[in-house]
């Protein structure tokens, strides 16, 4: 299985329970003793685990999320433990006005006998003397009703409470029974992208083109993105530039420049990469063409030693998106036409907030990575699209380190920028 083909997968269960990814126990790794291994399973078998491993993380996955879900009901005023203990409050509020009215009934009472004239005679001093008796039996009546009252809003807002709990418990334990089926999975895929790599290594998978073996990490091969804000506002464009350098003492024959993006609504549960899109400009052609995540862009042929070359690039966010994340990351490969091959050992990742469409935010500085050397450019390059040379191979070009070092580092990189995200709520 291609790394770049499932890269997309890997990102999406970041995002879910990003910090897992960071906390795998590999249940599939042989760590017996020589004397008691075990017969090595087939690449089948582990394909089978794998799929089986899969399937149980998506399961818990749904079920994690409708725990949210279930959750995020109860805040809502219209759930039927809500709207009981808001009947109970009105309830309270009225038992509340018929024991003031009973009062005050008792002190109109006390006054009319208070203001009997001396001349008054026995019957009306007996009339009144009653009146005031039953006016403090009702007030009597009126508080203990004001009381029961009183303790069904309590008992409700109780019960209410108790319900929430009982919800933000389970949302736990989804979360729990997700960490469990993601380690799983992380490891049975780990397990067989390790057997498939044995299997290419002993010839036993051709997948793999000739050369690939020599494939180093060079982290002076630099990849460096201008030009994106630190908000982007929904329903609007912004233009980017991604600079690639050369800092080598070497020509590197043809450099592949690499992008992903990613998005996510607040929560950090729920993805909106299809709201959000990054597209680059080929110099052999005025179509914008969007990054899918998983392939290079035209490869620059050649980038000279110390030289850099400019790929115009612009990023687009749909009005309908709401308030949210994104993170893109940019990266580099090289091949040499003697087979020599290498790229980036890691992917400059750039944080941004987006904002809802209509918003209005201060002005923002630019996005920030990692710093590049400042590198001489390449003859006739500037901030457009990819210059130098375009590689006949195109877009569909890849090589064993760009699978390894580029599209798995983003997935270990999108998985920091989650955790970091929702800890502490830092952005770039």
């Amino acid at each position: 299985m291609k790394i770049r083909r499932i890269l997309a997968t890997a990102v999406a269960a970041a995002v879910t329970t990003p910090v897992l990814l960071l906390s795998v126990t590999p249940a599939f790794a042989d760590d017996k003793p020589a004397a008691q291994t075990q017969e090595k399973p087939s690449l089948a078998e582990l394909e089978k685990a794998a799929a089986a491993a899969k399937a149980a993380y998506d399961d818990a996955v749904a079920a994690e999320s409708a725990a949210y879900a279930a959750l995020e009901a109860l805040a809502s005023d219209t759930t039927p433990l809500a709207l009981a203990a808001a009947a109970a409050e009105a309830e309270a509020a009225a038992a509340a006005t018929a024991k003031a009215d009973a009062d005050q009934a008792v002190t109109d009472a006390q006054a009319v006998l208070d203001a009997l004239p001396e001349d008054a005679t026995e019957e009306q001093r007996i009339a009144a003397e009653a009146t005031l008796t039953e006016a403090e039996t009702a007030a009597v009546a009126a508080g203990e009703a004001e009381a029961a009252a009183d303790a069904k809003v309590v008992e409700a807002y109780d019960a209410l409470d108790d319900e929430r709990v009982a919800a933000a418990r389970k949302l736990v334990q989804a979360q729990k029974a997700t960490e469990a089926a993601l380690a799983d999975k992380n490891a049975a895929d780990e397990a067989l992208e390790k057997a498939k790599e044995e299997a290419a290594e002993e010839g036993e998978d051709g997948e793999e083109g000739e050369g690939d073996e020599g494939c180093v990490l060079e982290p002076r091969l630099t990849t460096v993105l201008t030009g994106l804000p630190s908000t982007v506002v929904a329903g609007t464009k912004v233009d980017l530039n991604l600079r690639v350098t050369n800092g080598t003492d070497k020509t590197m024959d043809e450099v592949l420049p690499f992008a992903y993006i990613h998005a996510s609504d607040r929560s950090g549960l729920n993805d909106i990469d299809d709201l959000v899109h990054l597209q680059w400009l080929s110099a052999s052609s005025s179509k914008w063409k969007t990054v899918d995540n998983e392939r290079f862009m035209d490869g620059i042929s050649p980038l000279k030693a110390g030289a850099h070359a400019d790929v115009k690039m612009r990023l687009t966010i749909d009005a309908s998106a709401p308030a949210g994340d994104g993170v893109t990351f940019v990266a580099g490969d090289y091949r040499n036409d003697d087979g020599a091959c290498g790229g980036s050992p890691d992917l400059e990742g750039y944080e941004f907030l987006i904002a809802a469409a209509g918003s209005k935010p201060t002005k923002t500085d630019d996005a920030k990575a990692g710093t590049t050397p400042d590198l001489k450019p390449q003859s006739g390059t500037s901030a457009g699209p990819v210059t130098g040379t375009l590689a006949a191979t195109g877009s569909s070009s890849t090589s064993q380190l760009a699978l390894a070092s580029g599209a798995a580092l983003a997935i270990g990189a999108g998985a920091v920028f989650v955790v970091r995200r929702r800890e502490t709520g830092s952005h770039a």
